[in-house]
């Protein structure tokens, strides 16, 4: 039997693990997956605690594996195997998928994206933290972002205290796009528009698109259009 697919025309009915980003969200990503919950790079203008309702200071303290989730995946994976659906999966929009934690359990979601046909992207901080599954990306198939906010170390630290320094992050990009992956930077948030400018102007030769947003959620929100 057929799963069915919701009206979007690329989410399968019925699946959680697998879902279809709405709103702004999914200008991203057609489809995406979290399994994480938790994030230790304590970004200090995350937006994640105060959607999701968890207390930051533990949201902070480290990611963990969502309860079952690789079961849970895997029933997923299957039905949009069934479906025909090979659309890319995001990961992530809750945690990061290379976070300073075990991250082990990213290549196993990676494996079982890749065995059901879809394709996979992964969105880190956490730069080359990410070659230790360099090899399970396609050329033409999938893809590799990393966000960044800032040239500036130092800036970093103080927003991004957990997170890889934006040389590394840099350096990673250029690594993946070498092996002909598809990479692209997320700019968001924008604090600070003439950073956002000068990321552009450093990257731009290994990067192959940009997403622009500003700060949510928080006060600074009216800062950047």
């Amino acid at each position: 039997m057929i799963p069915t697919l919701n009206d979007d025309g690329v989410s399968v009915r019925g699946c959680k693990m697998i879902y279809a980003p709405r709103g702004q969200a999914g200008e991203y990503s057609a489809l995406a997956a979290n399994p994480y919950r938790g994030c230790g790079h304590k970004c200090a203008y995350c937006y994640v605690p105060r959607v999701t309702g968890q207390d930051r200071g533990a949201f902070n303290a480290g990611a963990v594996e969502r309860g079952d989730y690789l079961s849970l995946l895997i029933k997923d994976a299957e039905k949009y195997r069934a479906a025909g659906i090979t659309e890319q999966v995001m990961i992530s929009f809750t945690s990061d998928p290379y976070h300073p934690g075990d991250s082990s359990l990213t290549k196993k979601c990676l494996h079982i994206l890749k065995d059901a046909g879809l394709g996979f992207c992964t969105l880190t901080k956490g730069g080359t933290r990410a070659f230790r599954d360099l090899d399970l990306f396609r050329p033409d198939r999938d893809a590799f972002a990393s966000t960044l906010t800032s040239l500036d170390d130092r800036f970093s630290q103080k927003w991004e205290g957990g997170a890889a320094l934006p040389g590394d992050r840099i350096a990673a990009l250029r690594r993946f796009h070498d092996r002909g992956i598809f990479t692209w930077v997320s700019l968001e948030p924008t604090i600070d528009v003439d950073a956002s400018l000068a990321i552009v102007d450093a990257t731009h030769e290994f990067v192959d698109l940009y997403k622009v947003g500003r700060v949510n959620y928080l006060p600074i929100t009216k800062t950047t259009d």
